[in-house]
């Protein structure tokens, strides 16, 4: 069953105390275009990343959100640097002789400095960070399928009444080429008498003239084609794989037939039922740039 273009997945897992989440958004897109946004420590990871977005996704725009929630101290170790708090207690020893004080720097003073007391960031194990995040990302790519699936059934059952309304305008035409057959009959006799009259025209012209006007009149080739799109793009909806790109392809080739149908037939009736039939090609069309 063909899936759409759109949907959301989030997943999250702990690393370490802290709590990883994973958070996915699909668009439309003609190809794969992914936009990634990960903790500036964890760029490394990226191709891991985005090869499993591609064994899962093939067409669209993916917004990839990998979030870092700090759980306690997890990670980060307090550092205090006893030559900076010198420095300080140094410095403000001159500032007092100086100033010709006894006060010195108290130690709450001293501890809130810059410098004296930070956190630094324990050195992390990549492998390990890739692997929760990757799996943290499966899952969230399960629940964003999920919803492109149930998505795609919608689209691929409107895509099925599309093809209906266009195959009752194809067999409601089909159903007047006899009448319209003998009416083009009539036009060759008339333009044979026409052509007769003139007792000058030769016979290679008298032949080429006639078929002329019996291939502009003739529209079985296009029904013929129509009908076999149209079935082409139905076994397509049941393929459980991504048909977007050719669904598209057919479209055309529907549109094309429509209109080459459009131009050889020149009664009222049909022509009020094509323009019909092209309107529905284009709502199918429409549909089909959602479709994975």
């Amino acid at each position: 069953m063909p899936r759409s273009m759109t949907g959301f997945g989030k997943a999250s897992r702990e690393f370490d105390g802290d709590v990883v989440t994973v958070e996915l958004s699909a668009v439309n897109r003609r190809f794969l275009d992914c936009v990634m946004h990960l903790p500036s420590a964890w760029l490394a990871i990226e191709p891991a990343v985005k090869e499993s977005i591609r064994r899962h996704v093939t067409r669209g725009r993916l917004n990839v959100w990998v979030g870092r929630k700090q759980g306690g101290s997890s990670g980060r170790q307090v550092r205090f640097d006893p030559v900076i708090a010198r420095q300080y207690v140094e410095a403000a020893g001159e500032l007092s002789h100086l100033l010709g004080t006894n006060e010195t720097l108290s130690l709450d003073v001293l501890a809130q400095l810059d410098g004296v007391f930070y956190q630094e960031n324990l050195e992390e194990d990549l492998q390990r960070a890739e692997a929760v995040v990757v799996e943290a990302l499966e899952e969230a790519l399960d629940a964003l399928n999920g919803m492109r699936a149930a998505e795609g059934e919608v689209l691929a059952e409107d895509l099925r009444r599309r093809i209906e309304l266009l195959r009752q305008g194809v067999d409601s035409v089909e159903l007047r080429l006899p009448e319209l057959e003998e009416l083009y009959a009539a036009r060759l006799r008339t333009r044979l008498d026409e052509l007769k009259a003139d007792t000058e025209i030769a016979e290679e012209r008298l032949a080429i003239e006639l078929a002329l006007l019996a291939e502009k009149s003739d529209v079985t080739e296009e029904v013929v084609r129509l009908k076999a799109h149209m079935d082409h793009a139905l076994e397509l909806l049941e393929k459980d794989e991504p048909v977007g790109r050719e669904l598209n392809f057919l479209a055309q080739e529907l549109q094309r037939e429509v209109n080459t149908l459009s131009a050889k037939v020149r009664d009222g009736d049909v022509c009020r039922q094509v323009l019909r039939m092209k309107a529905e090609v284009e709502r199918f069309r429409e549909q089909t740039q959602n479709i994975e």
